[in-house]
């Protein structure tokens, strides 16, 4: 089965890695088949990972084309983030929608 790994070891650097797993192959054991992730096996528990953008346990089955996702931590609270722009230049964001009443038939 065809498999792709994909992870960020920092922003803006994205790696990715086509692995060929036997049938019933596990997200652990597709790890471990990769040589990036060989010295990382004790702490492979505390790292979120995830098939197509969804939180799944290591011992969930993979299918032929999963893609495996590993999510390295936030480095700062989005909310907090949000702050500091706002704070930066306190311009008002006008909404990209149009007014109900512009409506034909309305």
């Amino acid at each position: 089965m065809h498999l792709e790994l994909v992870w960020s070891p920092s922003a803006g650097d994205v790696r990715q890695r086509y692995l060929q797993m036997a049938e019933g192959a596990t997200i652990e054991q597709a790890l471990r088949a990769c040589p990036e992730f060989a010295d990382q096996m004790p702490g492979l528990g505390a790292m979120k990972i995830g098939v197509w953008g969804r939180l799944m346990p290591l011992s969930t089955p993979l299918r032929d084309r999963d893609r495996i996702e590993v999510y390295r931590p936030l480095t700062v609270d989005p909310k907090e983030s949000r702050r500091l722009r706002f704070r930066k230049s306190p311009e008002r964001v006008a909404s990209r929608h149009r007014p109900l009443g512009g409506k034909i038939g309305l």
